[in-house]
């Protein structure tokens, strides 16, 4: 069997603030092999961006995370030191961060901050860098490559700002890309073309890519495995296939219903909704966050909750027939 690149079991994150302790990320347990796309949803402030900041040794200071391992390629990041760290990221796991501008530096030349990466891991000089910056650039889909090597990140526009983030991740071929919402900034066509552009090169370079998305159809089309997160826990995971076709937890459900089924949803009909909001995190959280939401909830989803399923498919919930619940609940 083989054995996975990143490895996460139990990976808990608590900030603290004003009113106690914020239990912003709890339990959370996934692997990902070489060549996988593990696409991560859920509302936002589910703890989808902390749990991928937490990979990469990203987190403030003040943050505390724990887990019981954390292990990429052999290499335990929870041990880490940040000499090591700094080895590991730009050129064995790269991040594609959500807001472009405040992510490049505008000091800095697009040029400069491309290259430098590629500089400071690989043994390549200037020329070589520069001209696999410009390779990059127009893998992305930017024009006039070349030209662009010299402006700096004001002079672009949103779009061309998150092209560039993608293209700098891909510098030194990653073992791992972290993207978080990648084409926010990006229109309907250019999100096709990026995203199908991260797909080849996972492909291609056998590179491994957790992505992370409020977009489900998106995740139909990119995702080898799903992880469905709710309130700082992982409610659902599993082959993508299953998670969509059999989805088992009633949030899953609930998403689900909000996105219109081709050859199903009539034309001016109204789409599904999750009613109330995501709950606090302070203090003591017990039982199923989901419960206050849930039209399925009773008394013992205050209590432990069971993690359930087989196969790589799993989730936590006290229904074990919730399946037949959402196929009721759409037919």
């Amino acid at each position: 069997m083989e054995k996975p690149l990143l490895s996460v079991r139990n990976l808990t994150i608590d900030i603290p603030v004003g009113g106690g302790t914020l239990h912003a990320v709890r339990g959370i347990d996934f692997d990902l092999n070489r060549g996988e796309t593990l696409c991560i949803v859920g509302e936002s402030g589910s703890g989808k961006s902390l749990t991928s900041l937490a990979v990469m040794g990203l987190l403030s200071k003040t943050i505390r995370r724990t887990a019981d391992r954390m292990d990429f390629d052999g290499t335990d990041l929870t041990r880490a030191t940040p000499r090591t760290m700094r080895a590991l990221r730009g050129a064995r796991m790269a991040m594609i961060f959500q807001e472009p501008m405040t992510s490049l530096n505008p000091a800095y030349t697009i040029g400069d901050q491309l290259t430098e990466a590629l500089l400071l891991h690989k043994p390549v000089g200037r020329e070589a860098a520069r001209a696999r910056a410009i390779e990059l650039l127009e893998k992305v889909g930017i024009t006039a490559a070349e030209s662009r090597l010299s402006q700096y990140p004001h002079q672009l526009s949103g779009g061309l700002r998150q092209r560039v983030m993608i293209a700098m991740a891909l510098m030194c071929e990653p073992e791992l890309i972290i993207a978080d919402e990648p084409t926010t900034a990006l229109d309907v066509t250019i999100q096709a073309q990026i995203l199908r552009l991260l797909y080849d090169l996972g492909r291609e370079m056998n590179m491994a890519m957790i992505l992370i998305t409020h977009d489900l159809g998106v995740v139909a089309r990119v995702a080898d495995k799903v992880a469905v997160m709710y309130a700082g826990e992982l409610v659902e995971t599993g082959p993508a296939a299953e998670v969509f076709n059999m989805p088992s937890h009633p949030y899953t459900r609930g998403l689900l219903r909000c996105i219109p089924l081709p050859g199903k949803t009539e034309r001016g009909s109204k789409l599904g909704t999750i009613p109330g909001i995501v709950p606090s995190l302070v203090g003591d959280v017990q039982g199923c966050a989901f419960r206050t939401r849930c039209s399925y909830a009773e008394a013992a989803c205050h209590g432990d909750i069971p993690r359930q399923g087989s196969g790589g498919h799993a989730f936590r919930c006290i229904h074990e027939d919730g399946n037949r619940h959402f196929e009721e609940a759409i037919a």
